[in-house]
């Protein structure tokens, strides 16, 4: 009888687990039912391209996810970031190589001090980082002084935006290469199968000798440099950096990864569901004006796929 039920719960792990993939398939056949262009592979690729922002700076939050923490700061550092690589650059494709190290050691450092309240603060992440991003935001506009400010250097755009065989933005690539290596770093590495052991249950984590502090304070840091990275993904989708570019990018990741199967508790979660979820979302968002409504539909599907999503995955995770 104890095997049956550890099958059951096992086959319903990995059911909801791997939901999302099924999702996105149904959610893309009735795309192309209502709309031909999902069947064009440069309307595809544009897809992939307009979520890669999101998908990127939603893999490290990901990982702080699954520790059963939350960052709420990435919207803001990926507005930072952009506008800071812009400044850096200053239109000088010799720049470039300075910039993006700069911008990239500037978000990992945000995430550190991210990590830092949280590992020596009682204080919730949710209110810790929503607190950091209110600041981040507020530095973003003494820095730029409230306009947009710096310039994109030639052929940076150009670059990310050129398509592999005229149909794959190199952009949209850098997502997925991006996701399959910190995808391998979870199933394969010690640091990974840390992450879910302390986001099942930090205190025996912690009984077990396991680096808590440690393991927390590097997922902030991963977080702060793939939001930096997200910054970069969009001025180089854009050419435009704003001092508010991720203002709400916060709330996309959210729901790509909550979508993806990730759990607010913790313990479960995977980059690929993160993807998947990603994917789905902007498949939804460009039907949405496709089909000629309002742009605020976007904004109810939000906050409705957060709702429902981590309902559902919450009653599933109850059998674990």
């Amino acid at each position: 009888m104890s095997r049956t039920v550890a099958a059951w719960t096992s086959t319903g792990e990995a059911l909801s687990r791997w939901a999302i993939l099924a999702v996105l398939a149904a959610l893309y056949l009735v795309a192309v039912a209502l709309s031909d262009a999902f069947l064009e592979p440069v309307y595809v690729g544009n897809i992939l391209r307009q979520a890669a922002p999101v998908g990127i700076a939603a893999i490290g939050t990901t990982l702080v996810m699954i520790l059963g923490c939350i960052d709420l700061s990435i919207g803001a550092i990926i507005s930072f970031s952009a506008v800071l690589c812009a400044v850096l650059m200053a239109g000088d494709a010799g720049n470039v190589p300075m910039a993006l190290a700069v911008t990239l050691a500037v978000g990992a450092g945000l995430g550190a001090i991210n990590g830092l309240l949280v590992v020596f603060n009682r204080s919730s992440s949710f209110i810790l980082t929503l607190g950091t991003a209110l600041a981040i935001y507020g530095l973003t506009q003494i820095f730029s002084g409230g306009t947009a400010r710096g310039m994109v250097a030639p052929h940076f755009r150009e670059f990310f935006n050129h398509r592999l065989g005229e149909v794959l933005p190199v952009l949209a690539l850098t997502l997925l290469v991006l996701a399959a290596a910190v995808e391998t770093l979870l199933r394969t590495t010690r640091f990974g199968r840390q992450i879910y052991l302390i986001g099942s249950n930090r205190e025996a984590a912690r009984l077990s000798g396991l680096p808590v502090a440690g393991v927390t304070f590097a997922c902030y840091v991963i977080s702060g440099l793939f939001a930096a990275l997200g910054g970069i993904a969009v001025l180089a989708r854009s050419g435009v950096s704003s001092t508010f570019t991720g203002r709400g990018f916060e709330f996309d990741a959210l729901a790509a990864i909550v979508l993806g199967g990730t759990l607010f508790s913790g313990g479960r979660g995977t980059v690929v569901g993160t993807v998947a979820g990603t994917l789905v979302l902007f498949i939804a968002f460009n039907l949405v004006n496709i089909l000629g409504f309002n742009y605020n539909l976007q904004l109810v599907l939000k906050g409705a796929i957060i709702v429902v999503a981590s309902a559902a995955y919450a009653r599933l995770g109850q059998g674990r």
